[in-house]
């Protein structure tokens, strides 16, 4: 079952090179913001459990929104795990890894996007059968330079760095052999968010869309 989870994994983070990373702090806007960045190339979505209202923001998406493909972030506990994949979350990511994470993950078939940063790390999560995990906080962890020198001796690892990522140095990262794609917050700024401003969200995702890697 690990097989076919990596594999379903990589459809989803290969499908696009930056995946949003969202923090909805206003229930209303999961719809509409999911809409937009989908409208924009940017279909898949990491909903980060930050709020109250993120377990009932992934249940509108997945409900509402057939054209997006909506994970959950942040997660941080078996329990969460399970709370996220009820609410319709179709991946799960976590900025770490823990063995209540890996026990939950192993009991279900949703896939899971565990964090790691050191050799160590990404050497005991590859013992436990992952081979794509998530870099945070990749800038202040070394950034794309790390990363290139985990590629030859890591080689069949790769990862979706997070935090610190702009539109400015995604395609720094993106140009790495061992990147898959990155997770991004600029693509629903504050200021458009309280506007309600989905025709520019969906012209910043168009524009993530199409960064070269």
């Amino acid at each position: 079952m690990m097989k076919k989870k990596t594999e379903k994994l990589r459809d989803i983070l290969s499908g696009q090179p930056v995946i949003p990373v969202l923090k909805i702090d206003r229930l209303s806007d999961a719809v509409p913001l999911a809409r937009a960045l989908a409208a924009g190339g940017l279909p898949a979505v990491e909903i980060t459990l930050r709020t109250p209202d993120a377990l009932d923001a992934i249940r509108l998406v997945s409900h509402e929104v057939p054209e997006a493909i909506v994970g959950a972030g942040t997660v941080l506990s078996g329990k969460d795990f399970t709370a996220a994949e009820a609410a319709g979350a179709t991946f799960i990511v976590s900025p770490g890894t823990t063995q209540e994470l890996l026990d939950a993950a192993n009991q279900s078939k949703t896939p899971f996007l565990p964090g790691a940063v050191t050799p160590s790390e990404i050497m005991a999560t590859r013992e436990e059968g992952y081979r794509i995990l998530k870099f945070f906080p990749a800038q202040e962890a070394g950034g794309a330079g790390f990363l290139k020198s985990l590629s030859s001796p890591l080689a069949d690892v790769h990862f979706c760095p997070t935090g610190g990522i702009t539109a400015e140095n995604a395609a720094d990262y993106l140009a790495l052999p061992n990147v898959v794609c990155v997770g991004g917050s600029w693509l629903a700024p504050e200021a458009e968010l309280s506007a309600g401003n989905w025709d520019k969200i969906e012209e910043l995702a168009r524009a993530a869309s199409k960064i070269n890697r």
